[in-house]
């Protein structure tokens, strides 16, 4: 049987592509740890999902790849119930599996018989899954491929042929009605020795113990003489216990087949002896009786439970691998239904490969917002796009207009579309990135040996060195912990460097004259150019729009003054002045 191939509906191309893991700290400035909170409650699904999303490629065929998939899992909820389902009956059968059983004894026929039991469900559950894939409105590639890899190892495995003998072995040994015993007294009538006579298809009359002894008893004729047996009888003393000959021959024999044909299972098989039991005798005849069946097919148990373990376990394994893969697809596809259902639109992502746009999105919005909404009333959408003369987006408005919101958004954007997950928007067009760096303000206990500048330069330097052109990058109010003078100084100098490596950039920001400044900026010429974008101004009013414009001046400024109250109105119109 082959083992584990490494197929995988997530990750394609395995031994081709390069993956990026995101930054904690990016995860976080993203929302990912929120958002994967709000797709399912399941701490390990959430680490999951989280898994898988964090880990980035710009290997354009994965994306693609994985949008098939999860537009057949999105498009079929059928599918996904019944998915479920059987995932649930593997996964008890993996938990509750008594291969797993911690004993001291050795384990024998009756454990067997209830590994078969176990093999039985699991090959129903693979049957079955081939059953849930063959909906011919199955389109992707991935999933067509994954009803392949099933139906292969359900080939591989001679799952049928060996359910057809499952079947067989469960249909004799329900046959067996009842139990001839030999025991051996003493003087006292103690029991010294037991062995079994015969397996017998048929229940006896009378049941009575006591009855039967004194039947036997009572009657000479009933007395056999001496301890000769009719038929093929052999009866091992203790002292042979360790006799190879009866274990030999069934090894001999060998196999699964070897079970089938063993007189056993055709209810006359005459051999083995078990040691006496302490104490009562025969108070624990049934435990006995487990011993002389395990005794006298120790060797065939011994084989075909390792076949049975092997076949079961590999294919368990096989399939339990992909499942979590199946998850991450299932829990998302609940998620964005339910949110469609609210009238929150998504669309397809479609990757694109032109030398100038990277990214043009319609209509795209923050779906940590929608999260929290019970509608769509109140959503405002924008439409946004990298080409080269926009690579670099110096993003500036007013306070709390909503400029962290559309630069998270865009993050956001990317990690769903290269997931495979539709995004949140009307259309969107991209390049898939390499990874993406975040620059958001940090914690203060981690700028407590630096300092908040410090600590921005050093973390900065560090992105900017890992960072290609092939990456995205956000940052937010990055170096506006210090004077005006010092912060524009550095800021100016980082993004000429970002100018210079073609980086992706959305550079959310209070420094206006950072926007000004960006036709000197432009003029070094670096093959793509940095951009002005604006939180439109509505009369006053913030719209959360953005805008490629020249900034508006100093509009962070009049609101943190209107917000404390120092206008020139707002101080001189109190009362004495």
């Amino acid at each position: 049987m082959k083992e584990n191939n490494g197929f995988s509906i997530l990750f394609p191309y395995s031994e081709e592509i390069k993956y990026n893991q995101l930054s904690q700290s990016a995860c976080h400035d993203l929302g990912l740890d929120m958002l994967c909170s709000a797709i399912t409650n399941d701490s390990k699904e959430q680490n999951l999902i989280m898994s898988i999303i964090s880990n980035m490629t710009s290997d354009p065929r994965v994306a693609a790849y994985r949008q098939k998939v999860f537009a057949d899992i999105l498009d079929l909820p059928d599918l996904r119930k019944n998915m479920l389902e059987l995932f649930d009956k593997i996964e008890f059968i993996r938990n509750f599996s008594t291969g797993h059983m911690d004993t001291d004894e050795k384990l024998g026929f009756w454990h067997l018989m209830h590994r078969l039991d176990e093999l039985d469900d699991y090959i129903k559950c693979v049957e079955s899954m081939e059953v849930c894939l063959s909906d011919e409105n199955i389109k992707s590639e991935g999933l067509i491929n994954f009803r392949k890899y099933i139906n292969a190892l359900y080939e591989d495995a001679c799952f049928a042929a060996m359910k057809k003998d499952i079947a067989e072995l469960k249909e004799k040994s329900s046959n067996i009605q009842s139990v001839t015993l030999g025991i051996n007294v003493n003087e006292r009538f103690e029991a010294v020795s037991m062995g079994l006579v015969s397996v017998n298809n048929k229940p006896f009359k009378k049941s009575g113990i006591v009855s039967n002894f004194a039947d036997a008893i009572s009657s000479k004729d009933k007395i056999q003489d001496g301890n000769e047996w009719k038929g093929d009888m052999h009866f091992h003393q203790i002292d042979r216990l360790h006799s190879r000959s009866v274990s030999s021959f069934i090894e001999g024999v060998g196999g699964f087949m070897a079970l089938k044909s063993t007189p056993f299972v055709d209810g006359s098989i005459r051999s083995t002896v078990v040691k006496n039991a302490e104490g009562s005798g025969t108070a624990n005849t049934t435990f006995y009786l487990d011993k002389v069946i395990n005794k006298m097919l120790d060797s065939v148990i011994k084989k075909l439970r390792s076949v049975v373990t092997r076949y079961a376990d590999v294919a368990i394994v096989n399939i339990s691998q992909i499942i979590p893969e199946f998850m991450y697809y299932i829990r998302f596809a609940e998620f964005i239904s339910r949110n469609m259902e609210k009238g929150f639109r998504f669309c397809e992502p479609q990757t694109i490969d032109s030398d100038n746009v990277s990214m043009d999105a319609k209509g795209l919005y923050n779906l940590k917002l929608a999260v929290n909404m019970q509608s769509t009333e109140g959503m405002v959408y924008n439409d946004l796009g990298f080409d080269k003369d926009h690579t670099i987006y110096i993003l500036t408005g007013a306070n709390r207009g909503g400029k962290t919101t559309v630069t998270q958004a865009t993050g956001l954007m990317f990690v769903l579309a290269q997931g495979g997950i539709y995004v949140p928007a009307s259309s969107f067009e991209y390049r898939p990135v390499d990874c993406i760096y975040t620059h958001f303000p940090a914690d203060e206990d981690k700028t407590m040996d630096l300092g908040r500048l410090g600590e921005e330069c050093v973390r900065f330097k560090e992105i900017y060195s890992v960072c290609t052109k092939d990456s995205l990058l956000l940052l937010n109010e990055t170096f506006s912990t210090t004077s005006f003078e010092e912060g524009f100084y550095i800021a100016k100098d980082s993004v000429r460097a970002l100018l210079r490596k073609g980086v992706r950039t959305i550079y959310n920001t209070h420094m206006h004259k950072l926007a000004a400044d960006i036709d000197e900026m432009n003029a070094e010429n670096n093959g793509v150019k940095a951009a002005s974008l604006i939180m439109k101004n509505d009369n006053g009013k913030r719209s959360f729009k953005v805008e490629v414009a020249a900034p508006e001046g100093m509009s962070y400024a009049k609101d943190i003054a209107e917000k404390y109250g120092v206008t020139y109105e707002m101080l001189t119109k109190e009362k004495n002045v």
